[in-house]
């Protein structure tokens, strides 16, 4: 079959359908089980598949494990992707660039939306940068296949491009942790920096101003491939040698480790580095993890009482059930209010306004 669009499909600008491979594995929007598309064995599947809100996973392991639909079914380690499009079209919205903007991206992966920025901006004002040199030949591939040029390097995303800075806009596609000064530095004032902040697994748009600090609001939830120097916690690892300490709680962990993303936002500023996770169990139990500062903690509720099992040398459950009640006393907040500032100090999570940053409780 040829790679024009087949009747009935709606294409991009640039075709989605240049940067997908004839196999790939596909994560359907909704809960719809993901699954394997073949376009020789089925070109019908394939097709709707490329055209409908589906992200697609395209590379595992970092190249070193060939794609297939026995080897994606047993991997956590997802590595390059085409991301839905409507959270691409989120982040592009959000980003602004406009014809003649001079935009970097963080993250080239498959090409696509180094295609849909050349589109917008012009194919001779598009910086996209990889760290990995395969997946940059085969994005150059695609970007041929579907008529852009945008410029393509091979090297630490986190470094950007000073030698082509200022830019009017970042866009990034991987996950980041924390936020590197050099993209604030490389874009000129009033120029966007949109990312997946994963301290809150949402969007950032920050604006860039002529002090050189960046800040802006949190819009909607996403989930990236981390960024690879970040895909490891600074301060993660438990020590070897540390003693399990277990105790009894009258917190809730439904409660203190729940779904909020207000509490979530305000815990990224209180206790910076710290994850909470919080899911039910079977017969109505539940379960929150705890990670970072080198300690760990699992705390279970299983109706009758909350066990807490904590390594390492941090209290973390002690600490986040204290940053709960600190939230709680603020008003309880809501995800609206927050904001993030980064500067060349670092990164801060604010409340209603960039003066009133939340100070770390640890």
């Amino acid at each position: 079959m040829s790679d024009r669009v087949p009747q009935g499909f709606l294409p991009f600008t640039v075709p989605r359908h240049a940067f997908i491979p004839r196999q790939a594995w596909a994560r359907p929007e909704w809960k719809e089980e993901s699954h394997w598309i073949d376009k020789d064995a089925d070109p019908d599947l394939w097709w709707s598949t490329v055209y409908s809100d589906s992200v697609i996973i395209t590379q595992i392991d970092d190249g070193l494990t060939e794609l297939t639909e026995e080897t994606v079914r047993t991997t956590f380690n997802l590595t390059c992707s085409s991301s839905a499009p409507n959270l691409v079209f989120t982040f592009l919205e959000l980003l602004g660039a406009r014809p003649g903007h001079k935009v970097l991206e963080i993250g080239t992966g498959t090409g696509w939306t180094a295609g849909l920025l050349a589109e917008s901006a012009g194919d001779e004002h598009v910086v996209s940068i990889d760290v990995d040199p395969a997946l940059s030949a085969i994005a150059a591939r695609n970007l041929a296949a579907a008529g852009r040029s945008p410029r393509l390097l091979v090297r630490d995303g986190a470094l950007g491009a000073p030698e082509h800075a200022p830019f009017d806009a970042v866009h990034v596609t991987c996950g980041v942790r924390d936020i590197p000064y050099a993209w604030v530095e490389q874009t000129r004032p009033g120029g966007r920096i949109v990312l997946p902040w994963t301290a809150l697994q949402r969007i950032v748009a920050l604006t860039v101003h002529a002090d050189g600090t960046a800040m802006g609001r949190f819009h909607g939830e996403c989930s990236f491939m981390m960024l690879r120097d970040q895909r490891r916690p600074p301060d993660g690892e438990v020590p070897p040698d540390a003693e399990d300490v277990e105790s009894e709680s009258t917190a809730d962990p439904r409660t203190v480790a729940g779904p909020s993303p207000g509490r979530t936002a305000y815990l990224a500023g209180v206790l910076p580095g710290i994850s909470v996770f919080g899911c039910d169990t079977a017969n109505g139990g539940f379960m929150a993890i705890l990670h970072g500062g080198h300690s760990h903690a699992r705390v279970r509720d299983d109706g009758q009482r909350v066990l807490v099992e904590q390594r390492g040398p941090r209290k973390l459950w002690e600490e986040v059930v204290a940053a709960h009640q600190s939230w709680v006393d603020t008003g309880s907040p809501d995800i609206e209010r927050f904001g993030l500032s980064v500067t060349p100090a670092g990164q801060q999570v604010w409340l209603d306004s960039p003066e009133n940053s939340l100070r770390a409780i640890h």
